[in-house]
């Protein structure tokens, strides 16, 4: 029998500040018309949370909800809920265009936690986002050094980044040589 394992077993590193691979998480590739009042409702019903706006993010405890694109959002649940959820989403929106696909396995997420200043820099050095304008509540999709990733910060000093578990060992080493003793830029502030 299967038995499911994160991409890197919950490894951790400090430096300027901590990094940890989070572990398994429900992560469901939600795409439709986001402006649909069916999808809007779908979405509040399964999981809880209001969908959010333009490159926005929203959370309710375990679950929560992050803008993607115009017609795709990035649903998060505890990895046991996700296929119900797929499916709870599949059954109200019988009917409408829409794709709910359970990407859980395709996915790490690492969470960044210290300084707020010294979090976001070890982010700066690595994708190319204003992170002095950035902040809680905003998701970007973008580029992480050589590979896509997509960060949010859930609060002020924490940081979580999601990549496709096929690059999570290259983007925790890059993250780690970020985040080193000693390589502080002193940029943002």
């Amino acid at each position: 029998m299967y038995k499911a394992v994160s991409a890197l077993a919950g490894v951790r590193a400090g430096g300027l500040v901590e990094i940890e691979e989070t572990g398994l998480r429900g992560m469901i590739t939600l795409r439709g018309d986001l402006s649909s009042g069916p999808l809007k409702k779908a979405v509040k019903a399964a999981v809880g949370v209001e969908m959010p706006a333009a490159r926005g993010v929203t959370f309710a405890g375990a679950n929560g909800v992050a803008w993607m694109s115009p017609d795709e959002v990035l649903v998060m649940v505890p990895y046991d809920a996700a296929d119900a959820t797929v499916a709870a989403l599949s059954t109200a929106l019988a009917g409408q265009h829409h794709l709910a696909v359970n990407v859980s396995d395709a996915r790490a997420v690492f969470r960044l936690s210290g300084e707020d200043t010294l979090v976001r820099e070890v982010i700066a050095k690595v994708a190319p986002v204003d992170m002095e304008l950035f902040g809680p509540g905003q998701i970007r999709r973008t580029r992480v050094a050589q590979v896509a990733g997509a960060f949010w910060q859930p609060e002020a000093g924490v940081l979580e980044l999601v990549c496709f578990r096929s690059v999570a060992q290259y983007v925790f080493d890059l993250l780690k040589v970020s985040a080193s003793e000693g390589s502080a830029v002193g940029h943002i502030g």
